[in-house]
């Protein structure tokens, strides 16, 4: 954020101990209170303003813009107990509270299941060994079927290669499926 103007004011100590109190059950600095406490004022000084006298547009926290896109700001209270819930559940997705508020609410209102990037990452990682796996079985089955004689792995260790690539296979769709229960229960290990 931008800071174009600085409000000062002095309180009473006993003013300062009630709302060192009110922001620490919020969890917000002083500074975040006060200025959410300034917008709400200057914004509810312009609705009640007869028409022509303002001049200004509503105040924004943070200059955001209501058409959308990055800028926009949304500011939402919370119990302090769903606020340390939040915190929990984003940091078991490595992620910052306000992002993964933000991938849920877009998964809500777009019907989707979200897909962090360090899981979308694993996901990926898994496919590339698959694949991996898949073209040097390619590659054997070709030189057979062409009639060279190919040394190394039996039929032992074909079906040790088969049962790792099924393991594969189940622990990513465990994966998915897992994330998904996660989305929609808060915990992954909720899942089945």
């Amino acid at each position: 954020m931008t800071a174009t103007a600085i409000l000062k004011t002095r309180v009473t100590p006993d003013v300062k101990a009630r709302v060192a109190e009110i922001t620490g059950a919020e969890l917000l600095t002083e500074a975040v209170w006060l200025r959410r406490l300034v917008a709400r004022a200057v914004h509810e000084q312009a609705a009640v303003s007869p028409a022509g006298e303002n001049r200004h547009p509503p105040y924004s926290v943070r200059g955001g813009c209501p058409e959308g896109g990055r800028a926009s700001r949304l500011y939402v209270r919370l119990r302090r107990e769903d606020r340390l819930l939040l915190h929990e559940r984003a940091a078991a997705r490595g992620m910052a509270s306000a992002t993964y508020v933000s991938v849920l609410l877009r998964a809500h209102l777009r019907a989707l299941t979200p897909l962090p990037k360090d899981e979308l990452a694993a996901l990926k990682e898994v496919v590339g060994e698959l694949g991996a796996i898949g073209r040097n079985l390619n590659q054997i089955t070709r030189a057979i079927n062409q009639g060279a004689r190919v040394t190394g792995p039996g039929r032992e260790e074909f079906r040790a290669i088969l049962k790792i690539c099924e393991a594969l296979r189940d622990h990513t769709k465990g994966l998915i499926r897992t994330n998904t229960a996660s989305w929609d229960s808060g915990y992954a290990e909720d899942a089945p």
